[in-house]
């Protein structure tokens, strides 16, 4: 096969309708699947019983070296109570760039640029125990890291 070829999708055929019946004829009882059963879901709201916890975990530091570090450091931490992990994802790179004038009064042209470079990692643990959440609490990281944890 080539790069140029597509996969079609080979859809159900529609179920055909019903002309409405009159009250004195019996009704038999729908040969037809139900639209509940039909989609492969459940009536009550469409989502699977055994659903996928995922604890999503998102650093943040301007220096990249002390991220790397801490990242490296919750994954240890998780990976020694036999966590699933995902990850490290390298977010992109928030760049905040500010301008100064040089001098105050005259020279208006002379100017100088400033940036402030915010390097993220996100992490997923999925299924994670209490085990592995509590001993992601008690961990120590160097200080210039935020951590943004939820629960997904």
């Amino acid at each position: 096969m080539t790069a140029e070829t597509t996969v079609k999708k080979v859809r159900k055929p529609r179920a055909k309708k019903v002309a409405p019946v009159a009250a004195d004829t019996p009704v038999a009882p729908a040969t037809t699947p139900s639209r509940a059963s039909a989609g492969g879901r459940s009536s009550s709201g469409g989502k699977k019983a055994d659903t996928v916890h995922r604890l999503r975990i998102k650093v943040r530091a301007y220096e990249h070296g002390v991220l790397d570090k801490s990242v490296k450091q919750i994954i240890d931490v998780a990976a020694r109570h036999n966590a699933e992990i995902v990850g490290p994802v390298p977010l992109p790179i928030d760049i905040k760039k500010y301008t100064v004038n040089r001098a105050a009064f005259i020279d208006k042209d002379s100017r100088e640029q400033f940036e402030m470079r915010i390097h993220k990692r996100m992490i997923d643990i999925i299924n994670p125990d209490p085990k592995v959440i509590e001993a992601l609490t008690n961990i120590d990281l160097p200080s210039g890291v935020s951590i943004d944890v939820k629960m997904l």
